[in-house]
């Protein structure tokens, strides 16, 4: 719709449905990594990138299940795979979000690169670098950045280089089921 008229001189009366936004749904999607009970999203807007979240929840292993309102029901993971394949990561930069919880939640994660690709700058810096400050080892392997933390997360300081909602986001997660303050 490029554009609404009104002609005035009428009361305006009614309702609009407003779908969730996007950039909310694919962090809350991949936080529900973290959870051990049940949790439903409303409100979820009809998306591409939200189609390829919830193939990748479900290629980890996450049972979840969509209703005819757009409301994603999450269940709490038992077999979870803790490697996010390419073929999926590849198509959406919002992928590498399941890294954080994944480490979080799991003590190891390997994800692969947004795009695949290893070359030049990595615009996944300041994710490792938050989560190094939360006590995980990180390597970037192959086009994955492999993260474990033996041992768990611990609370930690870390400030960014650089603004970086995606890595806040991830690390925030990250620090969701961390010993200690963050």
């Amino acid at each position: 719709m490029a554009k609404i008229i009104i002609t005035g001189g009428e009361v305006l009366d009614g309702e609009v449905q407003i779908s969730g936004a996007k950039n909310a749904v694919l962090p809350i999607l991949c936080a529900t990594l973290l959870a051990d009970s049940t949790i439903s999203i409303g409100n979820v807007p009809h998306l591409h990138d939200v189609t390829t979240t919830m193939e990748l929840l479900g290629a980890l292993g996450v049972p979840l299940m969509v209703d005819e309102k757009l409301t994603i029901t999450v269940e709490p993971g038992t077999n979870v795979q803790t490697v996010a394949p390419y073929e999926l990561v590849k198509t959406m930069r919002a992928s590498i979000l399941v890294l954080g919880p994944l480490l979080a939640r799991y003590g190891h994660a390997e994800v692969s690169l947004p795009g695949g690709c290893a070359i030049g700058s990595r615009p996944v810096d300041q994710h490792i670098r938050g989560l190094q400050a939360l006590g995980a080892d990180v390597v970037v392997e192959n086009g994955y950045v492999k993260a474990r933390a033996d041992k768990g997360l611990r609370g930690g300081h870390y400030a960014f280089d650089m603004v970086t909602v995606t890595g806040t986001e991830n690390v925030l997660m990250a620090a969701a089921l961390a010993e200690g303050t963050s």
